[in-house]
């Protein structure tokens, strides 16, 4: 069972959202929070598999609360509910170690998914704005020297695997355009994490692009 927190400061969000996650067999609400601190302290005093956390809370934000929570609840993976237009958040609360995000207005049957998938260890990225959030705000704080440093140690094989993570493709799409099994591009990623020193998928797609791996940088 997939054991998860909601934070928003929005109540009725909270019951929406705890509405659309009970539909789901495999997933349990175990705890709710009005702010990033209640949310934090949840995580610590709880067993979260997932934790949802609205961005613009009172007494502590969702930034401030992911990093709080990657402290205190390592084991926690944290996505981040968000507005279309607040990217440039979305890119603070990814440096902090959000392992994705969602908008808001996601669907039902994509929420469950998600849950899912951060569960799984598995990106959790809205497609919508994904390419545009990485391309937009990424640049502005990124240190090209640091960033060749830190993926110079990686084979041409894993290079080419992270140059397509950074575009925001799947496993299964970063598979097809290699020609290579699920199960070696999973391999590739991990290898990739622990040899960058990224704590996720997200962050090694950040490290993409500040390395100007992609087309264009």
């Amino acid at each position: 069972m997939i054991r998860v927190l909601i934070a928003d400061d929005e109540a009725l969000m909270r019951v929406g959202i705890r509405m659309i996650l009970e539909n789901a067999d495999d997933i349990s609400v175990v705890a709710e929070a009005g702010d990033g601190r209640e949310a934090a302290a949840a995580c610590r005093a709880q067993d979260i598999d997932v934790a949802l956390l609205d961005i613009q809370m009172p007494d502590r934000d969702g930034i401030a609360a992911a990093e709080d929570i990657a402290r205190l609840s390592p084991r926690t993976c944290v996505v981040m509910l968000t507005a279309f237009g607040e990217e440039e958040s979305v890119t603070r609360a990814l440096r902090a170690g959000a392992s994705g995000f969602l908008l808001k207005d996601t669907g039902p049957a994509e929420l469950i998914r998600a849950v899912q998938l951060a569960a799984a260890g598995e990106p959790v990225l809205a497609p919508r704005i994904t390419r545009q959030l990485l391309e937009r705000h990424v640049d502005s704080g990124r240190n090209t020297e640091a960033a060749l440093r830190r993926t110079g140690e990686l084979t041409p094989a894993e290079q080419d695997v992270l140059r397509l993570l950074g575009t925001g493709l799947s496993n299964a799409e970063i598979a097809e355009q290699l020609y290579l099994s699920a199960g070696t591009v999973k391999a590739h990623i991990s290898r990739i994490l622990t040899r960058t020193g990224c704590a996720n998928r997200v962050q090694a797609a950040v490290l993409a692009h500040d390395a100007g791996l992609l087309t264009g940088h």
